[in-house]
């Protein structure tokens, strides 16, 4: 009877350092994944910081260019206004307020060129850091395949 009780004695303490055993492994292996996702969440929220930051940048450069335009503009119009008050003849007007339309069209146009490469390169430089997170997601989670 000594015999039998020292078995089942043997086999529960087996079970029981094999269930510490494996409970301590899951553990393990559970924290490793949350200090895994507390990393790739610090490098996500960086990475968003880094696209705010970028595109801030970019939504002030559009702002400045615009003021600086929007100033020209007035001065041109301004200059222009000048002019036509000393036309002396009613061609001369039509020639002024062409020259003045066609500079001011032009202008126009290279300004929109303008705002537009500010744009892209903002649009540009606030994806790049989201798209080099979201490369890293991938390239983990194909190799952990």
């Amino acid at each position: 009877m000594a015999d039998g009780a020292e078995q089942i004695r043997a086999t529960v303490d087996q079970v029981t350092a094999a269930g510490n055993q494996a409970f301590k492994d899951a553990t393990d292996k559970s924290l490793a994944a949350l200090n895994d996702l507390n990393a790739h969440s610090k490098k996500n929220v960086e990475a968003l910081i880094a696209s705010v930051t970028a595109a801030t940048k970019g939504a002030e450069a559009l702002g400045a260019n615009a003021l600086a335009f929007t100033k020209k503009a007035v001065e041109d119009q301004a200059t222009a206004a000048k002019a036509l008050t000393g036309a002396r003849s009613v061609q001369e007007v039509v020639e002024l307020q062409t020259a003045f339309a066609k500079s001011a069209l032009e202008a126009y146009v290279a300004e929109l060129n303008n705002a537009s490469a500010i744009v892209s390169a903002a649009v540009k430089d606030s994806i790049k850091p989201l798209n080099e997170r979201a490369t890293t997601l991938v390239e983990s989670v194909q190799s952990k395949r």
